[in-house]
């Protein structure tokens, strides 16, 4: 009878029945394939239990109706079904056909929970029950009763003396029991229990672990079974065994004595073979009675001739994972203890099982072999559970404990800046192969192992420090030729000394490093005024034709420069802008003229300097030589080769020949085929491009002595300082990449603090670096202000509509610099010159005066009726030409210089002579080489992220000679593009003082990053 399909919703219940299966035969194929059990026989058939849906009709009655499983998705609202109850049944069906696939059966009314696989079936019996879902049977008065546990054991008891065993199925619901032989398995998670009587009785439970195949077979059967008096050996010594591994075997009487069973043992196979290798194999052995089974770990597959199948042994006998987990634990506590090894599996069968780790399994080879013998065989086989079984003769392995004796050497070569480098390391009287040694050390190994089998620890400190120094010494060639040293390495050969117990020196190495060493005295910092040490060396008698005094400072830097001359060691005078840097290296070439290497006999030096300065001071050298050493034959080279008197003519007879950057880059061929006594780099900062050529020709120079003359040996970064080394010290850093790596990198990033201490003590000896502050005190002050300028309103409209024009445009590009920089930095020009005047990017905008112009007038006026003079610098010539003209139209006089003035001497005396109140001078062509004592005001028009450049600039006036007072007004346009480069500007002076003057932090070169923050708002 229906359900009314409308009204109140039916509720739901699950019918239970106790079924017998009926296959179909070849007579019988169609029908029914199951029938309902009322009553069972001995010997019955096979009984499942099954469930069906039911639906509560309006009378109350439970009733089939049209339910059906295969269509109950459809049924809901067709029979008017409870809601939550539908749900429920639907998951129940989803549930079950989830794990047994599509589901086809001509009983579309039954589901037998015997093949309901999934656990979950206790979890929706526990919610249909909160739900209000029924549990019936086919009679009213049967009852369904859902238990929390339910346990299958056998207990063994001896009736009597001899009459054998009695073997009883004990099956307990909630610790009830109940027969096993009306029982039944769901799944491997749960038990089930019939009473076929008038009303029958189901009770259904889970149990705590899976039920076994032989715990699943004792159900349905008779509950006891009888072992003869003469099988009780046999079945306690071999199928006991087998049974307790899958099930509980109590004796509730304690009639018999039941055997204890061997737990299973993990047996280790190694085999030593060739080549100090050793190969390990892992598996579990089964005691069962008499029989032994090997299992492999990961129970994928039997080992060879065991029988073994997945998850269980000999075809029935659960594998104990409790026992074999415990076991496990202990082994990985002890390989954890050890390092991990590094395991060879090259050569292992490939259709193997594989280990699960921590287990270690396969081939270990040289130092992991060892390792694993001497260390953690013997405790693996002091474990209880293990058993370790070895194959072919162990050897003798054994750890050198003693504290490493180090001692270095070094060996002449062939060339004249190298040295080999020896390092002989002895442990326990045995002396290690340095080639093995640093292989290990270089691939990062913890351990080494000998050709002895005897092995040491690499974990120790002095190797950690071994390691540094070696990769450090490694780093300066680039070639494979062996571990060298340079002679510029004076500060890591004292580390290898501090490091080692014994140094033996060659005594050509002694003879090169012993003056740099002395450089070097417990405390110099390279901030110290003096310099290295300057003040600590033995100063020469200034020649006598030196026509100068030279003030304290500056006599301790000739003494430096003597000092480089006599052991043939390369340098960089860093002394602050008008210190005298040309003075001091024109004493040197004075004293190296006239007293040749070795001798402190003075006679004529037949090999003349080498100086090269930029095309501007050229004429300063030969001013400077004829006023303070006036004995020096000085000739300058002012044409190409063909041009003027022959190179080889004027070297011949001159003790200092003077030339251009320019000309020895055109003629370095002329240059390099003669014999020089020394190089000298003026204004050094313009090799500083290792890419250029003429970076490249001031390194080939065949030469012993080179000397970098420069107030800026840092201008961007620290490559820049690279690049100066790299010539006048080969040897000292390695190349550019590794230096990259080494040094600028860690340095950047911050993350490594001993790399910049590293870096400072290497150049500390050839580095000297006097400040204006600490040693010229008789100079006056120099005041610096940032006059900043406030753009009128048709100025700062016109620059804020190109600053947003030019953020949109550039903010995209940044992500690849290199590729766009050449946009990037014409649009940063674009703005610079909007901040100076409107009129220099387009002269339609003649019309809106320059606020910067204005304010520099304004300044002026005043300076020049109280009788100052001024410098005025800009990088832009167009702009320098803009106040030239209003320069003019005011009547004041002035003097200008570019990178275009023809007479450029003329015009730098015209101004030290004259009366001009001003003079305008290009950033580029004045930042270096002049000498402008008579003004005491400095203008810096349009600043830059180039710090050095702008201190250049300013120091033409504030040097040595100067008597009053100097201003220096940095002019900045509020609001615009200049207030940025300041903040830049800033940042980016850390970097030459953290190298030379102190430890601040590194900043870089120009980054997007930095770029960025020029158009921030």
């Amino acid at each position: 009878m229906a359900a009314p399909k409308t009204g109140r919703p039916a509720s739901m219940a699950l019918q239970f029945e106790l079924r017998e299966q009926t296959p179909h035969t070849n007579e019988r194929w169609r029908g029914p394939t199951a029938r309902t059990v009322t009553r069972v026989q001995p010997g019955h058939g096979d009984f499942r239990l099954g469930v069906r849906p039911m639906l509560q009709n309006a009378r109350g009655s439970w009733v089939r109706g049209a339910l059906a499983w295969s269509r109950l998705s459809t049924q809901a609202v067709a029979l008017n079904l409870n809601r939550e109850h539908h749900r429920w049944f639907s998951e129940f069906v989803a549930v079950y056909r989830a794990l047994r696939g599509v589901y086809y059966s001509q009983e579309t009314d039954w589901l037998y929970l015997d093949d309901f696989t999934s656990p979950l079936l206790w979890h929706l019996l526990g919610e249909g029950a909160a739900l209000g879902v029924e549990l019936r049977t086919s009679a009213k008065a049967g009852i369904v009763t859902v238990g929390s546990r339910a346990a299958v054991s056998l207990d063994v008891r001896a009736p009597g003396a001899d009459s054998g065993l009695r073997l009883s199925t004990r099956l307990t619901i909630d610790d009830d029991p109940h027969p096993a032989e009306f029982a039944g398995a769901i799944g491997t998670h749960g038990l089930y229990t019939f009473a076929l009587r008038a009303a029958p009785v189901f009770t259904l439970a889970p149990t705590l672990v899976p039920l076994s195949a032989e715990q699943r077979r004792l159900l349905g059967q008779p509950e006891s079974v009888a072992v003869p008096a003469g099988d009780v050996d046999e079945f306690l010594g071999e199928f006991y065994p087998r049974l307790r591994t899958a099930m509980t075997i109590t004796s509730t009487d304690a009639s018999v004595h039941l055997p204890e069973v061997v737990p299973p043992r993990l047996v280790l196979t190694v085999r030593f073979a060739a080549r100090q290798s050793l190969h390990l194999d892992w598996h579990w052995e089964y005691s069962l009675g008499s029989t032994v089974l090997q299992v492999p770990l990961d129970d994928a597959r039997p080992a060879s001739g065991s029988g073994v199948i997945r998850g269980t042994v000999d075809d029935g006998a659960t594998r104990d994972r409790d026992h074999e987990r415990a076991v496990t634990a202990r082994v990985a506590d002890i390989l954890a203890g050890s390092e991990t090894p590094d395991i060879d599996d090259t050569d292992t069968d490939p259709a193997a099982p594989t280990i699960p780790q921590p287990l270690p399994h396969g081939i270990l080879r040289g130092i992991d072999a060892a390792e694993f013998a001497a260390t953690v065989l013997p405790r693996l086989r002091a474990l209880r559970g293990v058993r370790v079984d070895t194959v072919g003769a162990e050897p003798d392995y054994r750890e050198l404990t003693d504290v490493p004796r180090l001692t270095v050497t070094t060996v002449e070569t062939d060339q004249r800046d190298w040295f080999d480098l020896g390092v002989i390391v002895t442990v326990n009287g045995k002396t290690v192969p340095f080639s093995l040694l640093f292989a290990a050390l270089a691939k990062g190994r913890k351990r080494l192992l000998l050709i002895d089998n005897s092995y040491l620890s690499l974990q120790q400190p002095v190797f950690a420090q071994l390691h540094e120094l070696i990769d450090e010494a490694r780093a300066l060639q680039e070639w494979e030729t062996g571990l060298r040293i340079s002679r510029y390495q004076a500060s890591l050969w004292s580390e290898f000394e501090d490091l080692a117990d014994e140094a033996l020196p060659a005594q050509a190495w002694r003879a090169a490093v012993s003056g740099l060493l002395e450089l070097l005295p417990a405390g110099t910092t390279a901030a110290s005024a003096d310099g290295p040490a300057a003040s600590a060396l033995t100063r020469p008698a200034l020649p006598p034709g030196v026509h100068a005094t030279l003030r304290p400072y500056q006599h301790d830097g000739f003494a430096w420069l003597a000092f480089l001359w006599k052991h043939q060691l390369g340098g960089i005078l860093a002394d602050d802008m008008g210190l005298g840097k040309t003075l001091q290296t024109l004493a040197l070439i004075e004293h190296a003229t006239r007293t040749p290497l070795g001798s402190t006999t003075p006679a004529p030096n037949r090999r003349p300097f080498l100086v090269v300065a930029p095309t501007s001071v050229v004429s300063n050298w030969l001013t400077e030589a004829g006023r303070f050493t006036p004995d020096l034959r000085v000739h300058a080279v002012r044409a190409t080769a063909g041009r003027g008197v022959a190179l080889t003519d004027a070297a011949a007879t001159s003790d200092v020949i003077v030339t251009s950057y320019a000309l020895f880059r055109l003629d370095f061929a002329a240059y390099q085929e003669l014999s020089w006594a020394g190089l000298i780099l003026d204004e050094a900062q313009f090799v500083k491009n290792s890419t250029a050529k003429v970076h490249v020709c001031a390194r080939d120079l065949d030469t012993p002595f080179k000397l970098a003359l420069t107030g800026t040996p840092m201008e961007n970064n620290l490559m820049d300082l690279w690049a100066l080394f790299s010539i006048v010290a080969p040897g000292l850093f390695p190349s550019a990449r590794r230096f990259t790596e080494k040094y600028l990198r860690p340095i950047e990033r911050g993350e490594s603090p001993h790399v910049l201490a590293r870096l400072r003590r290497r150049i500390r000896p050839l580095i000297l670096r006097r400040t204006k502050e600490l040693v010229a005190t008789e100079l006056p002050p120099k005041q610096e202000q940032r006059f900043s300028v406030d753009l009128n309103p048709r100025h700062q409209k016109l620059y804020d509509t190109f600053l947003q024009r030019e953020r949109q445009k550039l903010l995209g590009l940044l992500d690849d610099l290199d590729k766009n920089r050449f946009i990037i930095f014409r649009s940063l020009t674009l703005l610079r010159l909007l901040s100076l005047d409107p009129s220099l990017v387009d002269e339609k905008y003649a019309g809106v005066p320059s606020s910067k112009l204005d304010a520099l007038f304004d300044q002026l006026e005043t300076n020049v009726a109280e009788g100052h003079r001024a410098l005025i610098f800009s990088q832009f010539t167009s702009f320098l030409k803009k106040a030239a003209a209003r320069l003019e139209a005011q009547g004041i006089a002035y003097c200008y210089l570019d990178g275009s003035t023809r007479d450029r001497a003329a015009v730098i005396n015209a101004f030290k002579t004259g009366t001009a109140p001003v003079f305008l001078i290009s950033l580029k062509a004045g930042g270096f080489g002049l000498n402008l004592t008579e003004a005491d005001y400095v203008f810096l028009l349009d600043p830059w992220w180039n710090p050095q450049a702008e201190a250049q600039a300013v120091d033409r006036t504030h040097r040595i000679g100067q008597t009053r007072t100097v201003m220096v007004y940095r002019m900045v346009a509020s609001g615009t593009i200049e207030e940025k480069v300041m903040a830049l500007k800033e940042r980016k002076a850390q970097l030459f003082t953290a190298v030379i003057d102190d430890d601040a932090a590194f900043s870089t070169d120009l980054t997007a990053d930095d770029i960025r923050a020029l158009f921030d708002e």
